[in-house]
């Protein structure tokens, strides 16, 4: 062979090498990447080309899928779409996939590894293959009454019910809502409609009880006689506190007054206080404990931290904050629920669940099972506690508070008969000048069976900036704690 033969055959070689070596790269060290790529549209065709487990709810599912033509053979569809979407989330051929949809994605489209002896089995069977099931811990009734309560306010919402004793999420409402089955496609149509619900003033995509933050107000009170008692601070719930009404804030000339007119608040107990909401009493009391001892209070009820458990993984709300830096008029109106204080419905249905728990704080969570195409379990989930927030002494006072509340206070709207049920109003101001705005309405509780345990606890929050009602009108009680109720019942009644 002459030379320049000798060159060519040579660098033919290399070249052959080199297409080899980028192969076997892209093959064994890219294909996770090139396979999860977005803009990858055999994997979405691959994806889409049959029918996808569904999510479970009461035993039956909420989901489905339906032929289509073109690419994507396969669409997702819902049923009672916008009454589900906080849980579901959405999986659209463009749009992609949250939530439930998106957290157990694997699952459902049938890709998760503890899967793949199935798929090798339809290979050799031929049998289209199909995702695996969610099933959630919804319940379905209880779910019903939280998104009826909302809508028949046609109000900005949400409502969010916990187990107590295992930390299941028994109804999870956010109003206004959407019907995901209304962009699960691919067409030009469905865009327009996603782009206008994402578009919308009013948020129908946000979810309200996980994923915003608002003052709970009131509701915080709760904690706020949790932190005294454990602390040392108030040992007494019937002793009077000596916190004058109307109470001017340390370091300042402003005054706080009560919402209740004729309301006995001045130098009112810890129980009284409670019974009527009385500002005076828990802002002293907050100043007391010190910003340290409520905060590290808080925090063990969740505050400060995502709620999310990486083992159970179902489950990803906001953080809400309990401030680190205070000053004393700011501690103060955390007492009541004020000041810089944020919340998510999630957690201030958390706090109500460990106080109705005797303290015990269970992690939530929305999935209870995840079951294989052929109804075999690929996992299932068991309940995990998150803290012993607060003694157990501590939380029966508190109960014993919040159900004096219910029977003889201002959380009267919850009464079930021949039911025990604790509860708390809250109406909190916000705003840049604080009563700029129309304010929020909140309204938490829960219910006890004869044996003493709770099986659900609530909480109800109602945004009625665009309600048309007057502003005297709105209270926690009056707008959340006919839903709280509500939802009680549907509980205990299943």
């Amino acid at each position: 062979m002459n030379r320049p033969l000798r060159h060519i055959a040579v660098f033919c070689g290399v070249l052959v090498l080199a297409l080899l070596a980028r192969v076997t790269w892209v093959q064994f060290f890219q294909s996770d990447e090139l396979a999860n790529d977005p803009h990858n549209r055999r994997v979405k065709i691959e994806a889409f080309s049959y029918p996808r487990g569904n999510i479970i709810v009461g035993g039956k599912p909420i989901t489905g899928s339906v032929a289509t033509s073109g690419d994507f053979k396969y669409k997702r569809t819902y049923k009672d779409g916008a009454m589900y979407a906080p849980v579901t989330g959405f999986a659209s051929q463009a749009q992609g996939t949250t939530l439930l949809e998106g957290i157990y994605n694997d699952v459902l489209s049938g890709k998760d590894d503890r899967l793949a002896l199935k798929r090798a089995q339809d290979i050799l069977t031929g049998e289209k293959p199909r995702g695996g099931d969610v099933v959630t811990t919804i319940d379905p009734k209880a779910q019903k009454a939280a998104y009826k309560g909302l809508t028949d306010l046609d109000a900005k919402g949400a409502v969010v019910a916990l187990d107590p004793r295992d930390g299941r999420v028994l109804a999870l409402a956010s109003t206004p809502s959407y019907d995901p089955s209304a962009f699960t496609g691919i067409s030009n149509a469905e865009a327009r409609k996603f782009k206008a619900m994402d578009a919308d003033k009013s948020k129908p995509l946000s979810n309200r009880a996980l994923r915003e933050t608002y003052a709970p107000g009131s509701t915080f009170k709760i904690l706020t006689a949790a932190a005294a008692l454990e602390n040392g601070v108030i040992s007494d719930i019937d002793a009077p506190t000596g916190a004058a009404t109307p109470y001017r804030l340390p370091q300042s000339t402003t005054t706080v007054g009560n919402d209740v007119p004729g309301a006995p608040c001045d130098k009112a107990s810890l129980k009284t206080g409670m019974q009527w909401s009385c500002n005076n009493v828990f802002l002293d009391t907050a100043l007391k404990v010190g910003k340290d001892k409520m905060r590290k209070t808080a925090e063990k009820f969740g505050f400060n931290s995502t709620v999310y458990d990486e083992d159970l993984g179902d489950l990803l709300a906001s953080k809400s904050l309990y401030p680190d830096k205070l000053d004393k008029p700011q501690t103060a109106l955390t007492g009541m629920g004020q000041g810089s204080l944020t919340s998510t419905p999630m957690q201030m249905a958390m706090v109500a669940a460990g106080l109705a728990n005797d303290g015990k704080v269970m992690m939530p969570h929305i999935v209870d099972e995840l079951r294989g195409p052929d109804l075999s379990t690929l996992q299932k989930i068991e309940p995990k506690m998150m803290s012993q927030a607060v003694s157990a002494d501590t939380a029966k006072k508190v109960q014993q508070m919040m159900e004096h509340t219910v029977n003889e206070g201002t959380a009267d709207k919850a009464k079930i008969d021949g039911v025990t049920v604790g509860g708390k109003t809250g109406t909190a101001q916000h705003g840049a000048n604080v009563n700029d705005e129309r304010p929020y309405a909140w309204f938490v509780s829960y219910a006890k069976q004869s044996d003493g345990s709770s099986p659900v606890a609530v909480a109800v929050f109602v945004d009625p900036k665009d309600m048309d009602i007057p502003r005297s009108a709105i209270a926690g009680g009056k707008l959340g704690g006919p839903i709280a109720k509500s939802v009680m019942e549907a509980v205990l009644n299943k």
